[in-house]
């Protein structure tokens, strides 16, 4: 397996009050090119704490990562110009129209004004933003922040797009809009790594998730892999759900959300 992203014993450490304070603890990750790879966790269980030293947003304590073949540490330059990355957050400034926040992005990343303003149309029309392409941004639905956050992910044409929770307060129809253009952005070739508390959302996208709980990988498999372990290893005469996994590996609960989709509470 050719590893878009390989971690080994990745750890974060915080300093508190009462002492340091361990948010990530050993995690070893391999996520192969091509994939879309499930990243879970209850809240606080160091989901984004990874994702943000993974795309050099944050320091690493110690252990190694690699993205797109560059150690994110000592060659963090190379690292961001082969990553795309939308945050839980969308990072859009409200005064901008969407075709102005493109441009600019595509002119940071050193394209000319041309090639800028036609990355930008191109993008528009793939996430299907082309009629709200010259209104400011505060007047877009949550729906269309988020496909424009997409777009400005992809504006360098990553060879690994981190999304983190992508889909978190979105409508159900909305959420399923954002999952379509997942999965057209991986079937061109582009490796996602994707953080969800969106059980049903994974199952969905995901060809291997892994589950992080205390700062520390419990499970890890394809979907299919998991399920068909819980249901051995249980002895159940039933087929168990993502859900069922979850709440094996770290005893969490959970209810029911809109669009009938498993959202975890820690």
């Amino acid at each position: 397996m050719t590893a878009a992203i390989l971690a080994e014993q990745l750890m974060k450490t915080y300093r508190g009050r009462s002492g340091d304070v361990e948010a990530v603890r050993g995690v070893d990750l391999e996520v192969a090119k091509g994939e879309v790879f499930g990243f879970l966790g209850p809240n606080g269980a160091g989901k984004s704490t990874t994702v943000r030293m993974l795309t050099t947003l944050m320091t690493i304590t110690s252990g190694t990562a690699r993205v797109a073949g560059f150690d994110v540490a000592s060659q963090p330059h190379e690292t961001r110009r082969r990553i795309g990355v939308a945050l839980q957050e969308a990072g859009l400034d409200a005064r901008q129209t969407g075709r102005e926040l493109l441009v600019l992005q595509a002119r940071l990343f050193g394209m000319s004004r041309t090639d800028a303003t036609d990355r930008a149309q191109a993008l528009l029309e793939w996430v299907d933003l082309t009629e709200a392409a010259d209104r400011s941004v505060k007047g877009y639905s949550g729906g269309m922040k988020r496909r424009l956050d997409l777009a400005s992910a992809l504006v360098n044409e990553p060879e690994v797009l981190f999304l983190d929770e992508p889909t978190t307060g979105l409508d159900p129809a909305s959420r399923l809009t954002v999952w379509d253009e997942v999965r057209r952005i991986n079937n061109l070739g582009t490796t996602v790594f994707l953080t969800t508390q969106y059980l049903e959302e994974a199952d969905q996208l995901c060809d291997r998730i892994a589950i992080i709980d205390g700062g520390a990988i419990v499970r890890r498999g394809t979907p299919s892999e998991l399920k068909s372990e819980l249901r051995q290893r249980l002895q159940l005469d039933h087929e168990p759900t993502l859900d069922d996994v979850f709440l094996d590996a770290t005893g969490r609960s959970r209810q029911r959300v809109a669009g009938d989709v498993q959202e975890i509470h820690a």
